[in-house]
């Protein structure tokens, strides 16, 4: 057997009978000859570790445009926080750690400059509207590599595609057509709350946006004191849940959920939507416009011309829009609007 082959019969030997097992993938979209040592969902990692979209997170808002401090979050590093949560959830439940881990690196490869802010402005300015989990997908089958996409499995995409909540979605106990259909992807969906949720209060606290005490008092008891305390409650709720429910699907309970969701509705209340917190975001829908009005009128110069031929202006405009990071936006919108000094040689100069 393959270095593959044998990883693959420990997983069907060591991992739960709920498991998504590499071995027995919904295949992807163009065949392929399989890697000689890595398995299905393991590749897929790789090579959505490997994209430029992954790249790009690191200057990407994730709640706190272009902080200056060096301890705040951005979209790569609340990216890589999930990933670690959902990776630990997954061990314990001997559930597939690789495809969970692959679901949880790709979930935002999709999203906006300027955070979510910047989700709405695009939403209000694509015909159909935007949303960042169904670019993501677009991201992996289409746009990477060239426009060759990244070929993943149904798995992967799948979770990809199902993993996002939305401001009152719910990240457990959603009907079936909305959670993905591995308990891998699941748990992505759940590390995603848990994960962002906790830093984004940490990150609030550190910029004076909120204070410890402002917190819902009730969710802090159940939950925990600090961001460590609140993640490991949360997580070892899933866990004992899920087991209890013989891992047909990630659960929590009650008390737990209605504790996590407090927290979620205090942070959209007191930083994702406070008029402090999100005052340079205001800006974001004039840049982000005034780009979209630009690259509409000139698409030659800046559009895929791949993209205009065969899916039209709105489509590519959305994609070169949707992949920019906050600072090359400011810098374009900077180029193209904002007038430069005319330099010319003085006479004063011609006699130096």
């Amino acid at each position: 057997m393959t270095i593959r082959e044998q990883l693959e019969a420990r997983e069907r030997q060591t991992l739960a009978p709920q498991a998504a097992r590499s071995g027995d993938t919904r295949g992807r979209v163009r065949p392929e000859t399989e890697d000689p040592v890595r398995p299905a969902f393991q590749r897929d990692r790789d090579r959505i570790i490997h994209t430029k979209a992954f790249r790009r997170l690191k200057h990407k808002t994730q709640v706190f445009f272009s902080p200056q401090g060096d301890h705040y979050r951005t979209r790569l590093t609340h990216t890589l926080e999930v990933s670690q949560i959902a990776r630990t959830i997954a061990k314990v439940l001997r559930l597939n750690e690789e495809l969970t881990e692959a679901i949880a690196l790709g979930h935002d490869l999709g999203h906006t400059p300027f955070g979510h802010a910047g989700e709405r402005v695009l939403s209000s300015l694509v015909p159909g509207g935007f949303n960042h989990y169904e670019q993501s997908l677009r991201i992996v089958d289409v746009l990477e590599h060239d426009h060759e996409g990244l070929n993943l499995t149904w798995e992967v995409r799948d979770g990809i595609a199902r993993h996002s909540k939305g401001k009152n979605g719910l990240p457990v106990g959603a009907s079936p057509e909305q959670r993905a259909s591995t308990v891998e992807g699941q748990i992505a969906r759940v590390a995603d709350i848990v994960a962002y949720v906790n830093h984004d209060i940490d990150d609030a606290i550190r910029a004076g946006v909120i204070q410890e005490s402002s917190l819902p008092q009730d969710a802090v008891a159940v939950l925990g004191g600090n961001p460590s305390e609140r993640i490991g409650r949360l997580v070892t709720d899933v866990v004992e849940q899920t087991l209890t429910g013989d891992l047909s699907e990630v659960r929590m309970s009650g008390d737990v959920l209605e504790a996590m969701l407090a927290l979620r509705s205090f942070m959209f209340e007191a930083v994702y939507e406070n008029p402090v917190a999100t005052a340079e975001f205001s800006k974001a829908h004039g840049i982000l416009g005034g780009l979209w009005e630009k690259v509409r009128a000139t698409p030659e110069r800046f559009l895929d011309p791949r993209t205009l031929a065969t899916e039209g202006l709105d489509r590519a405009a959305q994609d070169f829009l949707a992949g920019m990071t906050d600072r090359y936006a400011v810098n374009l919108f900077e180029q193209l609007y904002i007038p430069k000094p005319w330099v010319t040689v003085s006479d004063d100069d011609r006699m130096l």
